[in-house]
């Protein structure tokens, strides 16, 4: 993704190619998802084999974090159960944007790869900086709140708050309430992308320049922004479900 060396710093928006699967392109940021999801799936498995009801420190904490996260779902919806169904998803966003984020600057992500045609490929590149990634997440977030929204309200009374012609102000409103739940999506994936891409970057400008002083101070800041907008993502994406289950006059 970004390159550092004699003639200057180098910096690649898109995500690079590294193969291709029956004619489907592979690219870098797919490459380090499939690690993401191994990690993911491998960490689960390994957690649930060692549970145990004498739990130690790690299970302790651990279970503490989702009883607390499961219960603050709860006293938001004031359901049990769309509490339970949409932790989940929460859940995994969270974890996923997570670990993403925080091996972006892990020894060998954007490191290691191969040259083509005089310019450097590397193997694994963040998904958070592939524009891609953070729009598909975005669609994945805007249309379970919209399907919530419709399934928890029905049709008509959802649908209402978008077209309404029981006032002037009302339709305005409507058209208004529209533009801004369509416009989620954009800035649910920009917002992600750019802190992220742009923290890589500043990175790199400091370590082309300052090697031996700002790198390691600015990459702890970048890790915590990391986590900051793995959780902005989640909590989102839970108050929009919120607000979309709301009747609307409670809005």
């Amino acid at each position: 993704m970004h390159q550092a060396g004699t003639a200057g710093i180098h910096v690649v928006l898109q995500a690079e190619q590294i193969g291709s699967f029956l004619g489907i392109p592979i690219t870098n940021s797919i490459a380090m998802t499939w690690v993401l999801m191994v990690l993911l799936i491998g960490g689960a498995y390994l957690f649930k084999r060692s549970l145990s009801l004498r739990p130690g420190k790690i299970q302790a904490g651990m279970e503490w974090v989702f009883e607390h996260s499961l219960e603050y779902m709860k006293e938001l919806f004031e359901r049990d159960g769309l509490a339970e169904r949409f932790f989940p998803l929460v859940a995994t966003i969270f974890l996923f944007l997570l670990i993403a984020n925080e091996l972006e600057f892990f020894p060998g992500v954007g490191s290691i790869g191969f040259w083509q045609h005089a310019k450097f490929i590397p193997l694994l590149r963040t998904p958070t900086t592939d524009l891609n990634t953070t729009l598909a997440l975005a669609f994945i977030s805007f249309l379970t709140i919209e399907i919530t929204g419709i399934f928890t309200l029905g049709v008509l009374k959802y649908g209402k708050r978008f077209i309404n012609f029981s006032s002037p102000i009302g339709f305005v409103v409507g058209i208004i309430e529209m533009i801004s739940n369509t416009g989620r999506i954009i800035s649910f994936s920009f917002r992600l992308f750019g802190n992220i891409f742009a923290g890589e970057v500043m990175v790199l400008v400091a370590g082309y320049f300052m090697p031996y002083f700002l790198p390691a101070p600015l990459i702890g800041f970048e890790m915590f922004i990391g986590f900051i907008q793995a959780l902005v993502f989640a909590m989102l994406t839970l108050f929009f479900i919120k607000i979309a289950i709301m009747e609307p006059h409670q809005i």
